[in-house]
């Protein structure tokens, strides 16, 4: 038995903070009934790479069942109530008061049955002034201070991932996931309520509490770490890069010994400590340099093992294609088999995963019978 087998969760969602949530709930076993418009979730028409159908929703809809409904049709309404009524969970991310406006208000699905677990995911939150504010990942990225400190000196920078859609689909989950221990214990559920901008901004608090306590604006440093040298990115002679990261004043004398070849280094006084090498950080690049720009990134590679210095490659998706330690999966889609990367997590030694990401009301006949 799966781990959330025997729960139902109804799903009004879009895009990819609320569907990222539900996909790994269907992971683990529940039962996800996804909740469409009548032209379909619009992340269905991002691109066309995977099998001729979006990446982004081929990620993030594997093991649902597809609905699709019309919200200005009271007999559509009335469907997802009878659904809502049988639920564990609902999620939605609507648009701030549109729920309310069908009937669906959490507070009142809540007060006709308290077992029911809601999380709402909005752009910037259910109250406050910003609360109608439209909210997509990358105006988010700016608006939480983010692209101000991504990039590099010739100005900010998008995180090449939609990271603040990520951040808030693994908050809801989480929130969920804890609602659903809480109620095993007390048998009432309860509303979680996250968004794009808080989530994101909770993930900001190190640059924050930077900036609240000391004054401090990391600079834009690109593939180095703004507050710890050395950590980043270094040429080597063949024209590829080496990545490494130095943590402490052992690591920092193992490197100047064992992989530059120059222990005074770790001596002197412009490199004393991380704070001084931070400081004085293209004096460090140009003793760093000097030897690593003469040697090929393989060389550097073993004496980074021989030291265990931590390193990495600046890997294309090519390499990630190929990459050693990568996990992948196989689902079933509208268009064909799709193999992608695997989920993070192992259970006992397994991967977690549901099949078959749906076609565009693939279940609405039958869902129709069910919950008539």
């Amino acid at each position: 038995m799966r781990d959330l087998e025997g729960i139902l969760v109804v799903s009004i969602e879009q895009a990819v903070a609320a569907p990222y949530a539900s996909s790994r709930l269907a992971d683990a076993g529940a039962r996800v009934i996804k909740v469409e418009r009548r032209d379909g979730d619009f992340a269905r028409g991002y691109d066309r790479y995977a099998q001729g159908q979006s990446s982004y929703f081929v990620w993030l809809n594997r093991g649902k069942q597809s609905i699709a409904v019309d919200l200005r049709e009271a007999d559509d309404i009335a469907l997802l109530r009878r659904m809502i009524g049988t639920a564990d969970i609902f999620i939605q991310n609507a648009a701030p008061g549109v729920m309310a406006s069908l009937g669906l208000d959490p507070v009142e699905l809540r007060r006709a049955d308290p077992r029911l677990i809601t999380c709402t995911i909005t752009g910037y939150g259910e109250d406050g002034p910003l609360k109608d504010l439209k909210a997509y990942d990358l105006l988010v990225q700016g608006e939480t201070g983010l692209a101000e400190i991504t990039g590099n000196a010739a100005g900010p920078g998008r995180v090449g991932v939609s990271v603040c859609d990520i951040a808030a689909g693994m908050t809801a989950l989480n929130g969920i996931q804890q609602a659903l221990i809480g109620r095993a214990r007390t048998g009432v559920g309860r509303h979680v309520s996250v968004s794009l901008f808080h989530a994101l901004a909770d993930w900001m608090n190190v640059p924050f509490l930077q900036f609240a306590y000391g004054g401090h604006t990391p600079a834009r440093m690109g593939l180095n770490h703004p507050t710890i040298a050395p950590y980043g990115a270094y040429a080597c002679r063949c024209g590829q890069a080496i990545l490494f990261s130095i943590q402490n004043e052992r690591e920092w004398a193992k490197l100047c010994s064992d992989v530059l070849g120059k222990p005074g280094l770790a001596q002197d006084p412009r490199f004393a400590d991380n704070n001084l090498r931070v400081a004085n950080r293209p004096a460090l690049d140009v003793e760093i340099d000097a030897v690593l720009s003469a040697l090929d990134r393989q060389d550097v590679v073993e004496r980074m093992e021989r030291a265990r210095i931590a390193y990495g490659r600046i890997n294309s998706l090519a390499d990630l294609a190929e990459h050693a330690q990568a996990r992948f999966v196989e689902i079933a889609t509208p268009g064909g088999p799709v193999r992608m990367l695997a989920p993070g997590a192992l259970h006992d030694g397994a991967v977690l995963t549901a099949d078959g990401v749906p076609a565009l009301d693939e279940n609405g006949e039958a869902l129709r019978a069910e919950f008539e």
